[in-house]
């Protein structure tokens, strides 16, 4: 009789995600895959948070619930850190909450602040987890979109040549219009926004009186200057929400420790949600990033992380340069897009349903996967079907590997010379 009971409709969609696709096509591959499409680290975090996690369980107070705003220690060492960005004190006990990862952070956001038919405006191609999010607090997606480069199939170009158009946006405001969620440095794109393009995006807020909820989750992953959208004006501020990752920032995104910065009257409501959604995050890993940014700067880990990560990019991209075929230039965090466009599949190749019904992009992948064994994500999953046409022939890469496994993926990958 289970199968008569029925679900609820925020979680009944009974579409396979990206995903599953992309792990069923690993699977019946008949090689070990190279998987370069999810954003997980190849490697540990650094030593000194390592260390630090590791004295933190032998802790009995580091084993019990923290307070549900986060460990005073985490949030503490937060504001030191951020504080300068700002330009001001973050007071740790009002302005600063810590979540179970910023997924949970941008639910708490968005549940703390949405209304059922409320509207939330999400630029494509977006993260998908935003959309699940935002329609299980009874919100209504709106979507506009960041334009590819005319010339990206032929040429590579630099992430900052995806463009939003203003009036675009501004027509997609309406009355309902409660949030607008950005994401810079952006994932899947490498676009870091510019402060003009900001600056744009916050005057509209302010204007018709719109949260803005800034991803900024790869914030210390930027190759070209990165503004916050919080420090443009107190304005501005005083409407953001600032959306941060411990995963991304020390290579550990099993941890999930995330946290949201912004004003009291943001992160009292923000913070309430959380409360509900899960009381609150581990205790020995919030004091594990707590020391990790204590003592980041002393190590000189941010620009060497920096570096490393940039230089991954590089080695990578040498593959495309190689063959010809042109990609976005990041200017931020540690994903690719690559444009196949030259790529042909094979004639007569045979799909799996849930990929035959989909993009060019999808199909794309799981011939890399059957005949290279190499595992990427076709972003037409993070858009809309009326506007996934954009990115068809491209495919996200992780960079965030080993060098050994990049090298690898990279003599497989220069297989598709005969598929050209």
């Amino acid at each position: 009789m289970a199968h008569t009971i029925k679900p609820a409709s925020r979680v009944a969609s009974q579409r396979k995600d990206v995903w599953s696709i992309v792990n069923e096509a690993a699977a019946a591959s008949e090689k070990p895959v190279i998987n370069l499409g999810q954003g997980f680290f190849g490697y540990n975090p650094p030593e000194f948070v390592v260390n630090a996690a590791k004295e933190a369980v032998e802790r009995v107070e580091c084993n019990q619930y923290s307070p549900t705003q986060g460990r005073l220690r985490l949030r503490q060492a937060l504001s030191d850190a951020y504080s300068p960005f700002f330009g001001r004190t973050l007071n740790p006990a009002d302005e600063i909450v810590i979540t179970t990862g910023a997924n949970e952070g941008m639910l708490s956001a968005f549940m703390g602040f949405i209304e059922p038919g409320d509207e939330v405006i999400v630029m494509e191609p977006y993260f998908d987890q935003y959309i699940s999010n935002i329609e299980m607090a009874g919100g209504k997606v709106v979507y506009v979109s960041l334009h590819p480069p005319e010339k990206g199939d032929t040429e590579t170009c630099p992430a900052s040549e995806w463009t939003l158009d203003l009036k675009t946006l501004e027509d997609k405001i309406t009355k309902k219009t409660r949030m607008i969620v950005i994401n810079t440095p952006h994932n899947p794109i490498g676009k870091v926004f510019s402060k003009e393009e900001l600056q744009g995006i916050g005057d509209l807020c302010v204007k018709n009186n719109i949260i803005i909820l800034s991803d900024e989750v790869y914030d210390r992953l930027y190759y070209t200057p990165f503004t916050r959208i919080a420090t443009l004006s107190p304005e501005i501020e005083d409407l953001t929400i600032t959306v941060g990752s411990a995963g991304k920032n020390f290579y550990c995104t099993g941890w999930r420790v995330g946290w949201l910065i912004g004003k009291p009257h943001l992160i009292k409501y923000a913070g309430a949600a959380h409360t509900r959604i899960c009381f609150s995050s581990v205790s020995p890993l919030q004091e594990a990033v707590a020391i990790g940014l204590e003592q980041a700067d002393k190590e000189g880990f941010w620009e060497q992380s920096k570096k490393d990560m940039k230089a991954k990019m590089e080695r990578f991209n040498q593959v495309w340069d190689e063959l010809g075929l042109p990609y976005t230039e990041p200017d931020g965090g540690y994903f690719v897009l690559v444009n196949l466009s030259k790529v042909k599949i094979p004639e007569g190749m045979v799909f799996p349903e849930s990929v035959s019904g989909r993009a060019r992009d999808f199909q794309l992948c799981w011939f890399l996967i059957k005949e290279l064994g190499v595992a990427a994500i076709p972003p037409t999953e993070f858009y809309t079907p009326e506007h996934e046409k954009e990115a068809e022939n491209y495919l996200r890469f992780a960079v965030c590997k080993n060098d050994d496994i990049l090298d690898a993926a990279k003599e497989r990958l220069r297989g598709l010379k005969k598929y050209m």
